[in-house]
């Protein structure tokens, strides 16, 4: 009906996904300020703040960032743990990676191109279609998107303990 009107049209919603589906571009606002704008797609692949990658999807994890060894940066998150990003960035951070980034392996399996590896304790596990969110318990709560068969071969379910895995590839680094 949009399109066919063939005429402007601002659509106001807190749905991302909703956004996304019938904007052609989106502007996140906050607080009565233009935080970001450009395609869906632009706005999760590098969001410009915490606020944009939590409304675009993304798990949000703070911490400090320093630089590490072959141009990476490592950033101590905040509770424990830490993690490398190809992104730059110096002092507070906030990370961000999509649940579909995120590997769940058996504890013990260190293989694989993954130098994010957290051990995790799976809290909650939802069908949505034919993906399977599953909420973990880290020092900072994470969410992975897998499939059916990797939570039966898994034998995930809540209580379980798992290693969450993503690439330094995935993870985003934004200011808090």
């Amino acid at each position: 009906v949009l399109r066919a009107a063939d005429t402007p049209t601002i659509l106001v919603t807190h749905d991302f996904a909703a956004a996304a589906l019938l904007g052609d571009r989106v502007g996140i606002l906050d607080a009565g300020r233009v935080m970001q704008e450009g395609t869906a797609s632009e706005l999760a692949a590098s969001p410009g703040s915490a606020f944009v990658a939590d409304l675009t999807g993304a798990v949000v994890l703070s911490g400090t960032a320093c630089a590490d060894a072959d141009g990476l940066t490592r950033v101590e998150l905040h509770g424990g743990g830490s993690v490398v990003s190809v992104d730059r960035a110096e002092g507070a951070v906030a990370v961000s990676v999509h649940p579909w980034e995120i590997a769940l392996e058996q504890r013990g399996n260190d293989h694989g191109s993954a130098q994010n590896r957290l051990p995790v304790e799976v809290v909650s596990i939802s069908q949505i279609g034919s993906r399977v969110r599953v909420g973990l318990a880290a020092p900072q709560p994470l969410t992975a998107e897998v499939t059916a068969a990797a939570v039966r071969e898994l034998g995930l379910a809540p209580g379980a303990r798992a290693i969450a895995a993503w690439k330094a590839t995935a993870t985003r680094l934004v200011p808090r």
